[in-house]
C-alpha cells in the first residue's frame, strides 16, 4: 500500500544517534505525566503480595502508533522483571480486513515463542470494516490468543489526525473500538476492552493527547506517558506492581530509531 508520509505506516528505516536532550526530556516528563493521568494506580497502598508479583509476560500488537510505543512499554516492563515483546508492524498490525493477513502468520508463531501471558492488542489505524467485520476480526484475534492460553487485553488507539489517506474510512474508525468493547464483554474476563481515553482525551489536537509533529504517533514523553498508564492498568487487573518510572523513563529506549522521522527533540 502506498501511503504519505502522514499516516501511521510511513515509518522510514534509518538509524539515528540518540540526542543526549532526549533523557532530560524524559526526565522533566516524569511530573507531567501524573498530571495527564498516567500516574499509578490511586487507592490504598499496594500490599506485600502485590509488590512481590511478578508482572505477564506481553505480547504487544498494533501498528506503528503502537510501534513508537513500544520502546517505551518495553522499558517499563522489563525494569519490572516481565518478559516483553512486539509485533507492532507500521503499515500494518490489524485484524480485520485483507490487510489483516500477515498478521495472522506471524501471531501464531509469536504465541509459540514468547508464549505471553497477555497479549495486548492496540486498535490500528487500518481496522477498517463494517462492525460485523471489525467483530469477527476481533473474536477471531481473541480466539487465537485464549486457545493459546493467554488473556487479550484490546486497547483503543490514541486520538489521531484523520487526514486525506484517512478521510473515507473515518465511519470504520469511529466504531471499532465499540466493536472491540462488545466483543470483550461476551468474553468472561478473557478479554478486557480499556479505553485510552482515560490518557490521551479525544482530541488529537489538544495537549493531552501528545501527539507528534504528523498528529497520529507520539514522541518519547507521550510514549512514556502511555506505557505508565498501561502498566498500571495491567497491574490493577494482574495483581502486580508497576516499576516506578524512575526506575525506566530516562533509558536508553528515548533513543530508538523510531522517533527519527517523527521530528522528536
Amino acid at each position: 500500500m502506498n501511503n504519505k508520509n502522514t499516516t501511521a505506516d510511513s515509518f522510514p528505516s534509518r538509524s539515528v544517534r540518540r540526542p543526549a536532550a532526549l533523557a532530560l526530556i524524559a526526565a522533566a516528563g516524569v511530573v507531567a505525566l501524573a498530571a495527564c493521568g498516567g500516574g499509578q494506580p490511586s487507592g490504598e497502598q499496594s500490599s506485600d503480595a502485590r509488590k512481590n508479583a511478578k508482572a505477564p509476560t506481553v505480547l504487544w500488537m498494533g501498528d506503528s502508533i503502537a510501534e513508537a510505543e513500544a520502546p517505551a512499554l518495553g522499558a517499563a516492563l522489563k525494569a519490572g522483571d516481565a518478559d516483553f515483546t512486539s509485533m507492532a508492524a507500521a503499515g500494518g498490525g490489524g485484524v480485520v480486513g485483507e490487510i489483516a493477513k500477515p498478521t495472522w502468520g506471524q501471531l501464531a508463531k509469536e504465541l509459540k515463542s514468547a508464549k505471553p501471558d497477555v497479549v495486548a492488542y492496540q486498535i490500528t489505524t487500518y481496522d477498517w470494516g463494517t462492525p460485523d467485520e471489525q467483530r469477527a476480526g476481533y473474536e477471531r484475534l481473541a480466539k487465537q490468543v485464549n486457545e493459546a492460553g493467554a488473556d487479550l487485553v484490546i486497547v483503543s488507539a490514541p486520538p489521531f489526525k484523520i487526514d486525506d489517506f484517512y478521510k473515507p474510512h473515518a465511519a470504520e474508525i469511529k466504531t471499532a473500538p465499540k466493536s472491540a468493547e462488545e466483543v470483550a464483554d461476551k468474553k468472561e474476563g478473557k478479554v478486557r476492552f480499556l479505553d485510552a481515553a482515560a490518557l490521551w482525551g479525544t482530541d488529537h489536537a489538544a495537549p493531552k493527547a501528545q501527539r507528534s509533529k504528523d498528529g497520529i504517533h507520539s514522541c518519547q514523553q507521550g510514549s512514556a506517558a502511555f506505557a505508565q498508564w498501561l502498566t498500571g492498568e495491567l497491574g490493577k487487573r494482574y495483581s502486580f506492581e508497576p516499576a516506578p518510572l524512575d526506575r525506566w523513563a530516562t533509558g536508553s529506549w528515548t533513543g530508538d530509531k523510531v522517533y527519527a522521522p517523527l521530528g522528536c527533540k
